[in-house]
């Protein structure tokens, strides 16, 4: 994990681990330059979610980012799974991202969220896909994942360990 300063200007996210009945996963294609895109790279499949409005809470984000992104409507506060801390300085004005991961389980669905195709292009999501474990994690391919190491802390999930408290996910 990468440290960053206690007075460091941190943009806050919520994001979901969107697990089907077939155990596959959501993943939103962010395309550069969002935030999870590192300089240099151009795609990142990350799951869907993004940053905490001021005054909200955090499973209030989480709702209303599903919400908007893949037309999905959780009623139960899901468990939060995962914590990331990224420093990332002068990125978008900040000095870094948390993202805090919530679980949520359900039956497959076509994503098709409240905010338009122009309006995913303006938050750079350029498609959505279910992956399976095993693509991800035999994935050769040029783009990224975040957590880079995904498939790791997902197969736990898969397997139904759903940790007592957040795991701390790296980079």
């Amino acid at each position: 994990m990468n440290e960053t300063p206690a007075t460091a200007r941190l943009r806050r996210a919520v994001r979901a681990v969107i697990l089907a009945d077939d155990d596959r996963v959501l993943l939103c294609r962010f395309s550069f330059p969002h935030p999870a895109v590192p300089t240099g790279a151009t795609v990142v499949w990350a799951a869907p979610g993004g940053g905490i409005e001021p005054g909200e809470l955090p499973l209030a984000a989480l709702r209303r980012e599903l919400h908007e992104e893949t037309g999905l409507v959780i009623d139960a506060d899901p468990p939060h799974v995962w914590h990331q801390e990224v420093a990332a300085p002068g990125r978008d004005g900040y000095d870094g991202l948390v993202n805090d991961y919530f679980l949520v389980r359900t039956t497959r669905f076509d994503p098709r969220g409240a905010l338009s195709d122009d309006d995913l292009a303006a938050e750079h999501i350029s498609g959505m896909r279910w992956w399976r474990h095993g693509d991800i994690a035999e994935y050769g391919g040029t783009d990224l994942f975040s957590p880079r190491d995904i498939a790791t802390p997902l197969a736990a999930l898969i397997a139904g360990d759903i940790p007592g408290t957040p795991v701390m996910l790296g980079l």
